[in-house]
């Protein structure tokens, strides 16, 4: 029986893990944190929202430039596939009116539990506290508590994450033992990240509040969805989507009134008395939130407040913020290991039995469901794909 080594103890570790020791193999998977699944349970805090309920090539839309490369592997662990393993480990779901699956309980900690239980059961090892340092000869070397320790694997696979959070664990060192082994990486950058604004004090009364009913865009990208105004700028599922534009530097605006056409904001303002106050008509007439008018005035100047330019501001207001937030604040990371560096296995072309699954990979998709499908499935790819190398191997 092949010894099996999966290095990360996230989504795609455990996937991976799940996946070759039901093909038969022993499997040792080895944490660098006390614990394991840090990222996913601090995911689950505000509602573990597992998967994206829709049709395939729309769900395959998310992932932009990635989609056509992992439009195999999420095939085999679509939308369809997360609800059935979810269920499998006693979640009850629910699906809300935009499509997000979530579990009943909106939490992770009962799945993880299960999921944890199942694997022991099948007589998964998991060794917290090992974090991974490299090769020695064919050897994997681990620094451990108690000394370090060598481990020699029939196949390993990788899932170490990207390069946020790094307080859970996904601290992107691993980069530099990849390097050493010539595998092509591409340098990572932030992905559903939040934005640096440099607000003036008029914003501080708005800190908190949300911005709801609006249309982002950037580039030729485009969210609908709610964005949080910060004491640091702006941040939200609404805006996360639009990262990979915000990153090449692309305008940033918003449509205050997405559900009124130009014509019928402009019918309303005509409607109103001359004398009104532009403040009054943006409450009154266009009910228009205190926070929306305060962004709406923070973002422009007098002349852009004049009748012939207001609706157009109104319905692309633009937003002047500064950068993306720091890395390690961002939800997820674009960049690592290049689709290059892989065969479509997801094993290194240079390191034969070694597989990749997970955020190292550099693929990226927005919150919303995509990013846990995305990860489960690779690790289900990977693992499968390992533990049928193993059995090429010992037939040859």
């Amino acid at each position: 029986m092949a010894q099996t080594v999966v290095i990360g103890a996230g989504p795609a570790g455990l996937m991976a893990a799940e996946q070759l020791s039901l093909a038969g193999h022993n499997v040792l998977v080895a944490e660098a944190m006390p614990s394991v699944g840090r990222k996913f349970l601090m995911a689950g805090k505000s509602g573990l929202n597992l998967t994206k309920d829709e049709p395939f090539e729309k769900l395959m839309g998310a992932y932009g430039d990635s989609a056509a490369w992992l439009w195999p592997v999420i095939s085999e662990m679509d939308a369809l596939a997360v609800q059935n393993w979810a269920k499998e480990l006693g979640q009850d779901l629910f699906t809300g009116s935009t499509g997000r699956v979530f579990p009943k309980v909106m939490k992770a900690s009962p799945l993880l539990r299960s999921w944890l239980s199942r694997l022991d059961a099948a007589g998964v090892q998991i060794r917290t506290r090992c974090r991974w340092t490299g090769w020695d000869g064919e050897n994997l070397i681990f620094e451990t508590p108690k000394g370090v320790l060598y481990l020699n694997a029939d196949a390993t696979v990788l899932a170490l994450g990207g390069a946020s959070w790094s307080r859970l664990g996904s601290d992107g060192k691993w980069t530099s033992l990849l390097a050493g082994k010539d595998v092509s990486l591409n340098p990572f950058t932030p992905s559903n990240s939040a934005l640096s604004v440099d607000w003036s004090h008029h914003m501080q009364p708005h800190f908190g509040t949300a911005l709801k009913s609006v249309l982002w865009s950037a580039g030729e990208l485009q969210s609908r969805g709610e964005a949080i105004l910060s004491n640091k700028g702006l941040e939200g599922g609404g805006l996360y989507p639009l990262t990979p534009a915000l990153r090449k530097g692309a305008p940033l605006r918003v449509d205050l009134l997405p559900d009124f056409d130009p014509n019928a904001i402009q019918a309303r303002i005509s409607a109103s008395r001359s004398k009104a106050t532009l403040t009054h008509l943006l409450k009154s007439k266009l009910r228009l939130p205190a926070q929306k008018i305060a962004l709406f005035y923070e973002m422009t100047k007098a002349d852009a407040r004049q009748p012939d330019r207001l609706v157009e501001n109104l319905k692309k207001l633009q937003i002047h913020y500064t950068a993306l937030r720091p890395m390690d604040e961002a939800i997820s990371t674009a960049g690592g290991v290049s689709r290059d560096a892989v065969n479509d296995d997801l094993m290194l072309r240079g390191q034969p039995g070694v597989f990749c699954a997970g955020e190292m990979l550099d693929w990226e998709a927005p919150t919303g469901g995509y990013l846990l499908t995305g990860c489960l499935a690779t690790g289900r790819w990977a693992g499968r794909a390992a533990a049928d190398w193993l059995d090429q191997t010992d037939r040859n």
